[in-house]
């Protein structure tokens, strides 16, 4: 499969990364040659210098035979006629990042005039995550890629959590709370548990869990909401901006710390209830200043993750119980949580998902199993997919507990959405047409489609 992607950025090089090492035909475009020469060497694939809204760029990298095209400049202008064009000279699919609000209110209508399959939105999704993470202590975070039914939590446990000692079957029986350890992350190495996996300290679980029972959940893993009513943003950008409509809706005393004088006017405009503070000068001294110590919730969103690094260094060291950190670069995420334990966001990280959620789907062509939502768990040592159950899936009706419902080694079915309900699955459940299947899978098993799970 041929793939063009446009744009090196922090997000382009991440996905060419992945879709490398997957072994897909890969070509880079970009304006800066010392990008592409550096790409072009670090991985096996293929680049082109140009602008990819250029015909005669995309006709180099061989948008003629392409499958795909990807585009992810930094100006979503040129995005949008990447795909056109790309379309043009017969790219088979075309995905965009979009970022500025005006642009991606239209998103439907833009579809359509540029002949675009799929758009990305990471500026507002990101802005969800956070809202979904007010309040949790750092070894938490709730992601919400599985649409409202169902919430995949990620855990560390603690010496004091009431799972540590326990098998997973032990675990169950705990509560007929709807809930599946679906993953177990320790000391770097994966596990797909079977029930009578032990947990011990320090493991990092992924747990699925129903969201109507959320706050019952979260009791009976150890953990709970922080009083979140003071709420300080560092970073004024458009993801703060979408961040802050939804947390005054749930009447947030806010103060936003934005060091452009323009953007600092803009949100006055926009939010009047806001306290926004123009802070030119060196960010710890302003948060003195404003007594950021006394904050519930410190969110730090400036486009540079060494500021943000140190920001959440200063709420760490004023014992500010809930910090959510933006950063983009892996090595920083994992810098971060050596020294303290904070939640933290990725633009590129929920780009990149969906992406390649994007390429899988094209992937698999018009196969009616296709996947529907995709993202990492463990570090990246598994996947969870979501999968929207149709004819042509091999064991429809057959109970879990069958002999010939039989699946690979370090695959789980975690979840079956009915009617909008979560079915945690037993040995009596069956899949049905017409249901949504969450599947987690070691990512060595590169599942394409649902029936690709069995033995």
């Amino acid at each position: 499969m041929k793939i063009i992607i446009v744009g090196l950025g922090q997000t382009g090089c991440a996905l060419v990364r992945e879709l490398s090492d997957a072994g897909y035909d890969v070509v880079v475009i970009d304006k800066d040659k010392g990008l592409i020469e550096e790409i072009t060497d670090k991985y096996n694939v293929n680049g082109v210098v140009g602008s990819g809204a250029a015909a005669e760029t995309l006709k180099k990298a061989g948008a003629d035979v392409a499958d795909a095209l990807v585009a992810l400049t930094n100006v979503d202008e040129i995005n949008l006629l990447s795909c056109m064009q790309g379309k043009k000279m017969g790219v088979r699919r075309c995905a965009a990042r979009l970022i500025l609000p005006d642009l991606v209110e239209e998103a439907d209508s833009l579809m359509q005039e540029y002949s675009i399959d799929y758009l990305v939105k990471p500026k507002s999704d990101i802005a969800e995550e956070i809202y979904r993470n007010i309040g949790m202590p750092g070894f938490v975070k709730i992601e919400g890629y599985f649409g409202n039914s169902v919430r995949m939590l990620e855990v560390q446990l603690l010496a004091d959590s009431p799972l540590v000692g326990k098998n997973l079957i032990s675990v169950r029986k705990m509560s007929d709370l709807k809930m599946l350890i679906c993953t177990v992350l320790r000391e770097g190495k994966l596990y797909v548990p079977d029930g009578s996996f032990v947990l011990q300290a320090g493991d990092e679980i992924s747990v699925m869990a129903d969201t109507d029972n959320m706050g019952a959940i979260l009791e009976k893993l150890g953990v709970g909401r922080i009083r979140s009513k003071r709420i300080v943003i560092v970073g004024g950008g458009i993801s703060a901006e979408y961040l802050i409509g939804n947390l005054l809706k749930d009447k947030k005393e806010i103060t936003v710390l934005e060091n452009n004088i323009d953007r600092c006017r803009t949100l006055m405009e926009l939010f009047p209830t806001v306290n926004v503070v123009y802070s030119e000068e060196d960010v710890t001294e302003v948060l003195e200043e404003e007594r950021v110590g006394r904050s519930d919730v410190v969110v730090s969103l400036t486009d540079h993750d060494e500021t943000n690094l140190v920001i959440s260094m200063y709420a760490w060291s004023k014992n500010i119980p809930s910090i959510i950190t933006r950063v983009d670069r892996p090595l920083h995420v994992r810098l971060l949580h050596q020294v303290n334990m904070d939640i933290t966001v990725s633009l590129t990280e929920l780009a990149v998902f969906k992406m390649i959620r994007f390429i899988r789907n094209y992937e698999v062509g018009d196969a009616e199993n296709e996947v529907t939502r995709f993202y990492y768990l463990a570090d990246g040592k598994a996947e969870a997919m979501e999968f929207n159950v149709r004819g042509d899936f091999d064991r429809m009706n057959v109970r879990f507990a069958d002999t010939g419902f039989r699946l690979k080694k370090d695959i789980l079915i975690a979840g079956i959405i009915r009617d909008e309900k979560l079915i945690v699955p037993t040995g009596d459940s069956s899949i049905h047409e017409g249901d949504r299947v969450i599947i987690v899978a070691a990512r060595k098993h590169k599942v394409r489609n649902l029936n690709d799970i069995f033995a």
